[in-house]
């Protein structure tokens, strides 16, 4: 068991801050240059630099992709082929599409329909 526990909060509007250290009236009082200054100055947190972001893959958005076409897990999984446990997986971040899904996700998100009819 991790000696370090992290607990997301969403705080929806009208409701109280959680109760805590965190100054919450301080933080709604800083300005947009105070808050990249404040990001800035965390060592943990630095900004990447231009050439980590050209090294980076982009990995479509399964899920989007998915609700975008208004299909259900199954029916994506059903209409393009794919393992229904590969599609969940993908969607909870368990693991990537390879290259080859990567190609199918790619042409599934310009083109749906001729995917599918492809596929059929």
């Amino acid at each position: 068991m991790s000696k370090t526990n992290i607990t997301r909060v969403r705080i929806e509007a009208g409701q109280p801050a959680p109760e805590g250290r965190t100054d919450w009236e301080r933080v709604r009082a800083m300005t947009d240059e105070e808050v990249t200054a404040a990001a800035l100055s965390d060592p943990d947190a630095q900004p990447m630099t231009a050439e980590q972001l050209a090294r980076m893959r982009r990995t479509p958005n399964v899920r989007a992709l998915r609700a975008r076409l208004g299909m259900t897990q199954e029916q994506f999984a059903r209409t393009y082929r794919l393992p229904l446990g590969t599609v969940r997986d993908w969607e909870q971040g368990r693991t990537r599409p390879d290259a080859p899904a990567l190609a199918l996700l790619a042409v599934i998100e310009r083109e749906p329909e001729a995917a599918r009819r492809a596929l059929t």
